[in-house]
Order: structure tokens, then sequence, then C-alpha cells
């Protein structure tokens, strides 16, 4: 397997208003890597579509015990729908609140489907070649904090527009994010939280571009 590519820039900007509390990190993830970080509880993490049609992987541990994660089970039973926005609780896989929605321009969000992952390629794609991955930018980021692989869970794939069909068929579709569109998330508790910009061209209307990320302490 080769090396996953993890470029991004990070920018501290201290005490910076933006009408959304204080920006402390305004960074942009490159097309098809990854990163991770600690998000403490009360901050909050504001995820931006840079250019339009792009999906985000997010997936969140908790920063005292990385073996309570984020449970995309537990948060659309809790929520009773699969289209989680503006108002609705994160939830870990022991039902305790990880991360609310505060914002949300887009309002459609897949919490289904599995970071896309070499299998992936080579099972939906036919492509037995090298591809980056979601997966892959997860893991190799998240190590630093102790997390292995098999640790990761569903992920949330912000902007991923994926249709439900009467007979339970999934089809995905262009995301309905344009250039700009954000969602925030306000931290619960403190976190380790895992972030990319998908890898995977039919999540990406077939084309890979940056996401931008801010961390502010409000």
């Amino acid at each position: 397997m080769g090396r996953a590519r993890v470029t991004f820039h990070e920018i501290p900007i201290p005490h910076a208003p933006q009408g959304r509390g204080y920006i402390m990190t305004k960074s942009r993830l490159e097309p098809q890597t990854g990163t991770a970080f600690e998000l403490k509880a009360g901050q909050t993490l504001r995820v931006i579509d840079i250019q339009g049609e792009q999906v985000a992987d997010l997936t969140a541990f908790a920063r005292a015990d990385t073996t309570e994660w984020l449970s995309s089970g537990r948060s659309i039973d809790y929520a009773n729908t699969i289209y989680l926005t503006t108002g609705h609780i994160l939830y870990s896989n022991r039902s305790r609140p990880m991360l609310t929605i505060v914002a949300d321009d887009v309002g459609r969000h897949d919490f289904l489907l599995t970071p896309c992952s070499r299998e992936t390629f080579e099972i939906i794609y036919k492509n037995t070649d090298y591809h980056p991955s979601c997966f892959e930018n997860l893991w190799r980021n998240l190590a630093a904090f102790g997390i292995p692989p098999d640790a990761i869970p569903t992920t949330l794939n912000i902007f991923m527009n994926v249709r439900v069909g009467t007979d339970g068929t999934l089809k995905i579709l262009p995301p309905p994010s344009k250039a700009g569109d954000a969602i925030t998330l306000r931290a619960e508790m403190d976190l380790v939280v895992g972030l990319t910009a998908c890898s995977a061209e039919l999540s990406n209307n077939g084309s890979f571009k940056p996401i931008g990320y801010e961390i502010s302490d409000r």
C-alpha cells in the first residue's frame, strides 16, 4: 500500500473575531488528503466546501478514552432520521453527546456509508491500482493518537448526497453543496477528530477538490 498524502496548511489566528467566535485555527486540506486534531469541549469546527461538490469524511473519538467513538447507528436512531442537520446531536457508541450541529448551509449529509478504502476501489470501481482513500488518510493521521485502523467507524460524510429508493437501493448523486457552503459542529466533550477531503470519484461528481476547516473557541 502506498503512503497517504497528508497535505494541509494550518494557520493559527489568535483573537480574530469573525462573527462565529474567535477563529483559533484556519486550515485547508488539499484534494484526497486528511488530518487529525484535538477539539476541546465547547469549541466549534466549521467544515467548508471551498469550490463546491466536494465531500469531507469526519469521525471522532473521546480524547479521554478512544474506545468511545462517533456512532452513526445511535445518532440516526435517536434523531429518527438519516438526514442529520442543524440542531441534531451526534452520539457516541456509549450514547453520550459528542457533537451538535449548530449551523448547516446544505442540510444533506450521509451517515450510512463507510469511508472509501482500497477495497472500495477494487470492488466498486474495479481498480486494482493504488488509489488514495479516506480510510487510509484517516488511519495514518489518527495513528498519532493511538487509534488503530480497525477502530475507525462509519464516518459522517459531510455534503455527500445519498438517496434511498423505495426498494432500499442507494444512489449516490452529486453533492448539493456550492462554493463556500459550510457545516458547523460544536464539541460536547474533548475529542480527537479525523477529517478528509474525500477521494472517491462517485461521491464528488467525478473530480477532487480541497476542503477548508476552522476551529473556533465558541
